[in-house]
């Protein structure tokens, strides 16, 4: 048979065969290998001949078997464990916006309150701590295997906003919960779980009952994702090697990022305290200015200073303005460069978080699971040499069965847990581009900063004529006395 005429005919087959989620019944089995018999056979493969079939199906030509062995099944091209989406794409996915409510509640305690608006959902709901605390322990149930960002540190607070470092705390504590949320309404895995939609729509008085009783029903992800049984039919051979591989590689990338955001904090702080030099300086001069002191006449000019006061009084309102625009440059870097940088942290460290609870939790209870069968298997053998009681000897058995599932359980949730730890890997590969991105914010702020402060420089320069014009008598601009 020529390869185009049977070409055709295996697609009338696959037509006629009912796959469901992209797996064959037993009966669908027979049904293809029948149909594939009678292409063989020549026949035009129909489900009307199979009808004339009485006391069995044709049986197809197979090859040699010996053959088998040797084929490897290999991922399909839709294999659920590759991540697909793009930076862009899980970027769109939400933008989630939290911002104080700078609200009091109660005659002596007080909370802080927050409103968290999710753009994809259209929705905007009000959250305290507390909130935030149960969904995020509730996550880590539902998703142990997957990336959980951590939250903030709670502080039990004497009061709200009573001083500077408890407006700096709660303003910071804001940022980590922006940056919480918006790395979990844009994760694959979390985006559509009930849990995430409860909390972004749920506007009743009782949201952390509402959460709990979603995750009774549902329990965690290896119970409710539909390969977790099948996982590792889907993972690559030296998925041990790529896993350690990547786990060095993403924890030196950690490293370096912790030392980059360190570097762009001082930088904004630096110029903020920038800022407030300026403003200072500016200040200072038109305290020199508004003097109303007399000016002694010791020598025939005796009136500069009396000609220099008013321009220095002058000169403060330029000083202001270059103290706002440094200002300005530290709110850039701080949101735009600073913030970004944080983002990325928050998910790096989530990644290193969830290597050392596989490594700590799911290995761990496999290897102990292992050595308490071992130690069951020897007190089988030792009641069975021993002829103890039937009873004995059946509750040990009973007990070897139910271990036996245990670490087939373990095994099973141990496969489903490097196939997440696979797809987070690649999910962090996929966020790495974002470097570039703070990097054109970080160049193009610096430069909108220097030319902002330039302008106003430019402007300061024509209005110092009258300190240094030759009509008053002052000398030349320092740098003429300088030596060549």
């Amino acid at each position: 048979m020529t390869a185009e005429p049977w070409r055709g005919r295996s697609m009338k087959i696959s037509e006629q065969v009912d796959l469901k989620e992209g797996s064959l019944s037993k009966l669908s089995l027979y049904k293809a290998l029948a149909l594939i018999a009678l292409a063989q056979q020549g026949k035009n493969p129909s489900p009307a001949l199979l009808e004339n079939c009485i006391r069995e199906f044709p049986k197809p030509q197979l090859g040699d078997l010996k053959e088998l062995p040797g084929l490897r099944m290999q991922p399909a091209s839709g294999s659920p464990l590759v991540l697909s989406q793009s930076l862009a794409q899980l970027l769109e996915r939400d933008t989630v916006k939290v911002e104080l409510i700078p609200e009091k509640k109660g005659l002596f305690l007080k909370h802080v309150e927050y409103e968290v608006t999710s753009q994809r959902l259209k929705t905007s709901v009000y959250r305290r701590y507390s909130d935030f605390d149960v969904f995020h322990e509730l996550l880590l149930q539902r998703f142990a295997y997957r990336m959980v960002p951590a939250l903030p540190p709670k502080r039990m607070l004497k009061g709200v906003l009573t001083s500077n470092s408890d407006r700096d705390f709660i303003k910071g504590r804001c940022r980590a919960l922006r940056r919480f949320i918006n790395l979990v309404a844009r994760h694959p895995s979390f985006s559509e779980d009930e849990l995430v939609k409860i909390f972004l729509t749920f506007s009743g008085s009782d949201v952390q009952n509402k959460l709990r009783e979603a995750f009774k029903k549902t329990g965690d992800e290896f119970l409710t994702c539909r390969i977790s049984t099948q996982a590792k039919e889907y993972l690559p051979a030296d998925i041990q090697v790529q896993f350690s591989t990547s786990r060095e590689l993403i924890y030196k990338i950690l490293s370096s990022f912790h030392k980059l955001r360190d570097h762009a904090d001082r930088m904004a702080t630096r110029s903020a305290d920038n800022a407030t030099d300026l403003l200072l300086f500016g200040r200072e001069l038109s305290t020199l200015g508004s003097d109303a002191l007399p000016v002694p006449s010791l020598t025939s000019t005796n009136n500069t200073w009396a000609a220099l006061r008013p321009s220095l009084k002058g000169l403060s309102g330029e000083f202001a303005q270059l103290a706002d625009k440094a200002a300005q440059q530290g709110r850039r870097e701080a949101d735009n460069v600073v913030e970004k940088l944080n983002l990325f942290l928050d998910l790096l460290q989530s990644y290193k978080d969830l290597c050392e609870r596989h490594e700590r939790g799911v290995l761990h209870e496999h290897q102990r699971a292992l050595q308490k069968y071992s130690v069951m298997k020897r007190q089988m053998m030792s009641a069975t040499v021993q002829s103890r009681e039937p009873v004995t000897v059946e509750q040990l058995e009973s007990r070897i069965v139910q271990q036996e599932n245990a670490i087939l359980t373990m095994e099973l949730r141990n496969y489903f847990s490097l196939f997440c730890l696979h797809q987070e890997t690649q999910l962090i590969y996929t966020y790495l581009p974002i470097t570039a991105h703070i990097l054109a914010v970080f160049v193009s702020s610096h430069i909108q900063g220097h030319r902002e402060m330039s302008e106003v420089w430019n402007d300061l320069q024509p209005k110092l004529s009258c300190l240094f014009g030759g009509s008053n008598g002052v000398l030349p601009p320092p740098a003429a006395l300088l030596p060549h």
